[in-house]
Formats: structure tokens, sequence, C-alpha cells
């Protein structure tokens, strides 16, 4: 369903609900679908019921009824899309065909970039900070692997109210690749009502608000900032015996 508003959505995500007998998702998504799709049988779940979510929403479409199951940004990027197709494949007796369409969003990664300027013009890495599924040993060697590969690195669910210390490490960690002046860019409930955006480099970055609904994108080595933006180059026309490092 795109990253918030209801008009950052895609034509086709906003046709396949319109169509749709029943909307799943979570409680937070749907509360920003009931005023666009008035009179939809809604079925909202809290957090930690994505299993429980999926299967419900396989069971009633099995049953005839259209379904549109929905996650923010994009279902395949960390959204509901793999479960989804790991369930169907698991289903035992395989009862009643599924006719399935999985609708590109837009990402948050993508929506924060757009109010940062044009940071993602290059090489990019997406990383989650949360550990909740992912163990945070194999977190911290994929922030390694960005930082050695000079990627930009976008991180989302940056910091919660009990995981406080991760974005601290991340910070730590992309320091040892990187220059304290590198761009970093913090956006927060991106181009979901009022959007909050900050422009600042590595060394300052934990003196803002950051939290589960930010998104921080971390440039490399050929990310500057000028004005309000902060870009990355991607190369063009550019001379390749000179090496830029974050001139501002």
């Amino acid at each position: 369903m795109g990253p918030g508003d209801a008009v950052q959505m895609t034509g086709r995500a906003r046709e396949a609900l319109s169509v749709s007998d029943v909307i799943f998702g979570y409680r937070t998504y749907l509360k920003l679908l009931r005023e666009e799709f008035p009179g939809k049988e809604l079925r909202e779940s809290g957090m930690m019921k994505e299993v429980e979510r999926c299967r419900d929403a396989i069971r009633t479409a099995v049953s005839g009824r259209k379904v549109a199951l929905v996650s923010s940004g994009d279902a395949g990027v960390y959204g509901m899309a793999g479960l989804v197709l790991e369930l169907l494949r698991d289903r035992k007796g395989g009862e009643g065909e599924i006719d399935l369409e999985i609708v590109p969003g837009v990402s948050a990664a993508q929506a924060a970039a757009s109010l940062l300027g044009a940071p993602l013009m290059n090489d990019y890495a997406l990383i989650s900070l949360s550990d909740l599924l992912t163990p945070w040993e194999t977190i911290v060697r994929r922030l390694h692997g960005a930082g050695a590969g000079d990627f930009v690195v976008v991180l989302i669910n940056p910091r919660s109210r009990s995981r406080r210390e991760q974005i601290v490490e991340a910070k730590r960690i992309l320091l040892e690749y990187r220059e304290g002046k590198t761009p970093v860019g913090i956006v927060r409930s991106a181009l979901r009502g009022e959007s909050g955006v900050v422009l600042t480099d590595l060394d300052r970055m934990l003196d803002h608000e950051i939290d589960m609904l930010t998104t921080v994108i971390v440039g490399n080595s050929e990310t500057i900032r000028f004005g309000d933006v902060m870009v990355t180059k991607r190369g063009y026309g550019k001379d390749k015996n000179v090496k830029t490092k974050n001139e501002k």
C-alpha cells in the first residue's frame, strides 16, 4: 500500500483494494485505509500475529472471496509476500485454488530517499536493525559487509523502546569504514502526514530522534550534501582520475 498517505499508493494497489471483499492487515495500516475504502470488511490484527493473519487470509481466499492482505511499503520488502508464499507451499491437501497477485509498492527506502534528495543513485544495502527475527550476530556481519563494500546503507527498524543500543553499534561499525562527516539523512514517517526530515552526518546522527517510524540513510564515500539535499554520485561525466570524498 506504499509508504503512508493514500495518495502515494499505486494505481494497481488502489484497484486491487477496491475490488476486494475483505482486507486483512496490521491494525495501524488498516486505520490508514478506513476512510479511503468505506464499507469494506476490515480484519485487523496486532504485531506478532503475522502467521495467523496470513493463514486467515488464505482460508478466506480459498472459500471464494476476494482478499487483499496489505503491507506498508512494498509487500515483498520486509512484508507479507514471502510468508504467504511459504504457507501456500506448505498447505496440506492443497484444497482450493488461489489466484495470487503480488502488487508492488513504494518502499520506505524509496520514500525516505525522495525527501532527502537522491541518496540511492548508486548501489545500496537495506538492513533492518531489529533482531526479533534475525540474530544480532548476523546483522553485525551484514553491517560490516555493507561498510567494507562502500554501500550507501539504509537502516530500518533502527530503535524501539526496548532496543536502544543497536543503532549505536551500527554507527560504530560504519565509522570503521567511512569518515565522520559522511552525510546521513534521518526521515520519520516518510510521506505519511507531516514527515520529519533531518540532514546531518555520521558523527552527529545520534543527536537526533530515531525510533521505529524512522528510516536512516547513511551515505558512502561518493555521497555529498549541498543545500537541503544529499546526493550519491552516479558517475556521469566524472573524471575517473578524481576521487571525491564527501565534499559539502
